[in-house]
């Protein structure tokens, strides 16, 4: 049998490897591209008038609805906070947008609690793996109970996302804006679409430009996870097997490693959820690789604002406000012993309840993703 022929020769695998490996530098280029299209698109449509045409949104509870249901609907919070940096690059004021990002780290948590129910038969199995899906829904929870009020009343992220911004896109040669070779790879593209987007009218061609990009974020994501989790799962699962039970900075590094590598936050907490179901892990052993997870999910985001143009400098911001957001609240949570296991009682208390009631399960899907954060949305209005 030839080598061509031999589906198993590792020459043959090799190759299959190079060619997903080059397929994925040229998702992550469309995906670059895609968020520079909706930045450029929004600029267009909003014609210097972003700030009228969000300010429906300027109620900090309005966006956090926006971000969290969003992200239950497409079930990817690197698509929307991509999204989100794409608006931000075209105008989208950084204070609207800190909270719709807030949303998104709820919004994401939906995927695992619905795994979770693969293993609502058996009683027992099911309240360890409901449990251990909805700790990451608590902590994300607790998060914003600590952190949105000292936004709205201080703008902590805000300024801390400013600082880091300046740090690579200030003045002098030294800054990200005089080296961006990514910016400058992706500028064909981006700027012939927004060529094509003029050429049809500033409304119609700038609307057509953020759908054109939101479709290609979309594909780009999709198709990366897939490749990444054919490529980097099996790796993944040894990592996490390694780290689980050695410590919390153990858990926590593995975690955000493990979500680098896959560059999907649910993925890495969804490969828990069958683990602690089965009784392998306990729960307060997970509980850190859960937390890493919010932290290397922020990649995607800082990765597609390197090379975005319009208000470069605020999607860069809002990018590393992302990052600096997780980063504080595992720092916070983990580290105030009163707070620590917070997320764990809660988790363990809503998992005995849902393995006794079923219908609770559903409920608290319904209600924490949908029915609750429209209620708000009603209530926010009226405010």
């Amino acid at each position: 049998m030839s080598v061509l022929n031999n589906p198993t020769h590792p020459a043959q695998n090799n190759t299959q490897q190079y060619i997903q490996w080059a397929m994925v530098a040229l998702l992550v280029y469309l995906l670059i591209c895609a968020v520079g299209m909706i930045g450029g698109g929004f600029k267009i449509a909003a014609g210097g008038k972003a700030k009228e045409l969000f300010a429906f949104a300027s109620n900090p509870f309005a966006g956090l609805v926006v971000g969290t249901v969003a992200t239950a609907l497409i079930q990817s919070s690197s698509t929307v906070t991509s999204i989100i940096v794409g608006l931000v690059a075209g105008g989208l004021p950084v204070s609207i947008a800190v909270p719709m990002i807030m949303g998104a780290n709820i919004g994401t948590s939906i995927t695992n609690t619905i795994v979770s129910l693969g293993h609502v038969r058996a009683k027992e199995e099911f309240k360890r793996a409901f449990s251990a899906a909805t700790v990451h829904d608590f902590f994300n929870l607790l998060s914003v109970v600590i952190f949105l009020p000292l936004e709205i009343a201080f703008g902590i992220l805000e300024r801390m996302g400013l600082w880091l911004s300046q740090l690579f896109y200030g003045a002098g040669d030294a800054s990200i804006k005089s080296f961006n070779f990514v910016k400058a790879a992706t500028k064909p593209i981006v700027g012939t679409s927004k060529d094509l987007a003029k050429s049809m009218g500033d409304q119609l061609g700038g609307t057509l430009l953020i759908v054109v990009g939101v479709v290609f974020i979309f594909i780009a994501i999709t198709l990366i996870g897939r490749l990444l989790k054919t490529l980097m799962v099996g790796k993944a699962k040894d990592i996490m097997h390694t780290a689980i039970g050695r410590g919390p900075v153990s858990g926590i590094a593995s975690g955000t490693l493990v979500t680098v590598l896959v560059q999907s936050s649910s993925t890495t907490t969804s490969l828990m959820v069958p683990l602690a179901g089965s009784g392998s892990f306990k729960l307060r052993d997970i509980y850190p690789f859960t937390l890493g997870a919010n932290i290397g999910t922020c990649v995607t985001a800082v990765l597609a604002a390197t090379a975005v143009t319009g208000n470069a400098q605020a999607a860069l911001q809002i990018a590393f406000i992302h990052l600096v957001y997780n980063v504080l609240g595992v720092v916070i949570i983990y580290g105030v012993p009163f707070l620590r296991f917070m997320p764990v009682k809660a988790a363990e208390k809503l998992g005995e309840v849902a393995s006794n009631n079923k219908m609770a399960a559903l409920g608290y899907i319904l209600c924490v993703f949908f029915v609750a954060p429209i209620i708000g949305l009603g209530i926010s209005s009226l405010i």
